[in-house]
């Protein structure tokens, strides 16, 4: 009677073992009589645990000050909320600015524009070059000269009063350079008093007051966008790590003390008559392939991974089996790779070992991460693995 061993992923954790590993029986068994299907659920007995309880935590931190505010304004969780946002999308605030320009009151006849004068200030800003933000890295001559062409700065600049828009210029433009720091990995970023430090340097150059003045709008359009957001998270860290821990921790675990699952994989396969097929989703793929390549399993006809990181892992060299270039073991049978080019934790496995994987793409049409898990609802995923089964 062939059999098939499923070996599960990270983070699952019975009640939600059973349910997948009946799922995944039922799609397998629709498509074939008499196949034996054995769950190997690792999750409980090697998953990890948070063992002190959680005593590694930080305690939930309070609130102090906010951007351009005093002591008694807003929490600075809100504040490092508002710059991800700015970070994420450094045109967030002059957007939100220019969307109220419909509401803006005529213009005095024969009075310069205040995007023209913007538009002169970051000129001469440009003109002076990096140095002038040089603690945050190169790129502000760039960025203010982008900025002096920027659809939005016109509409914002008949919004806010002339202070107010060289504080949002200001923090655009810093914003712009943060988020390309970020963008290319710099190991360097700027903690908040520096960054604080800089906007307003520029902010006066743009024509703002010295920082202390009255903000105003500015700071109120950031309160708006990141409201409350930090904070929660923040003050929700221990159930957040406490969902999340699993996933995380089992990768963690498994990298560093991975050997008592295989050993037990190992006597399960052995205890089973040929032909097996080993079938590992995420991180179970990981421990099949582990298993096979450091035991000859002859039981074992075929290696099913489903929205699989071993390739990956081996190119990296952190793959605890194998290291790059050493080749695939002869003994491990033919390899399965079942991905989907949304799952952004599965990797292609035919060119790094030619002739030894099949790479098949599969489609749940599902967004990431919902991607990763949503292979065992597809039938096409069924109907592949049933294609190959001994």
């Amino acid at each position: 009677m062939p059999t098939v061993v499923f070996i599960h992923g990270t983070g699952v954790r019975e009640p939600g073992f059973s349910a997948l590993a009946g799922r995944v029986a039922a799609g397998l068994g629709a498509l074939r009589e008499g196949l034996r299907v054995v769950p190997y659920y690792w999750g409980g007995p090697y998953g990890a645990t948070l063992a002190a309880g959680g005593a590694s935590l930080p305690p939930e931190t309070g609130a102090s000050r906010g951007l351009g505010e005093s002591p008694a304004g807003p929490d600075t969780d809100d504040e490092a909320a508002a710059w991800a946002v700015l970070y994420a999308d450094p045109d967030a605030e002059l957007a939100l600015a220019a969307a109220g320009a419909a509401s803006a009151t005529e213009r005095p006849p024969g009075s310069v524009p205040a995007g023209q004068k913007m538009q002169a200030l970051l000129a001469e800003l440009a003109v002076r070059g990096d140095e002038f933000a040089a603690d945050l890295g190169p790129g502000l001559a760039r960025a203010a000269s982008d900025l002096a062409s920027h659809p939005s700065l016109g509409p914002a600049a008949a919004t806010l009063n002339p202070d107010e828009l060289a504080v949002v210029a200001a923090r655009r433009l810093v914003a712009r350079l943060i988020a390309d720091a970020l963008d290319a990995d710099d190991p360097l970023i700027p903690g908040g008093d520096l960054r604080d430090a800089v906007v307003d340097r520029v902010a006066q150059a743009l024509g703002a007051p010295p920082r202390g003045a009255e903000r105003g709008l500015g700071a109120r359009l950031l309160g708006i966008v990141g409201r409350g957001a930090s904070r929660v998270v923040v003050r929700r860290r221990r159930a957040l790590t406490e969902a999340a821990h699993p996933a995380a921790g089992d990768i963690l675990r498994y990298l560093s003390r991975g050997e008592v699952v295989r050993t037990d994989l190992r006597e399960v396969v052995r205890g089973l008559e040929p032909p097996v097929t080993l079938i590992g989703h995420s991180l179970g793929g990981i421990i099949a392939l582990d298993t096979l390549v450091t035991d000859p399993l002859l039981q074992v006809q075929l290696l099913v991974t489903v929205g699989s990181q071993c390739p990956f892992l081996y190119e990296l060299g952190a793959l605890p089996s194998l290291v790059h270039p050493e080749p695939l073991p002869s003994h491990v049978p033919h390899w399965l790779n079942l991905y989907d080019r949304r799952d952004l934790l599965s990797y292609l496995g035919a060119g790094i070992f030619p002739g030894r994987v099949t790479d098949i793409a599969v489609d749940s049409r599902q967004p990431f991460p919902a991607s990763h898990s949503a292979y065992w609802t597809n039938p096409v995923v069924y109907r592949h693995i049933m294609d190959r089964l001994p």
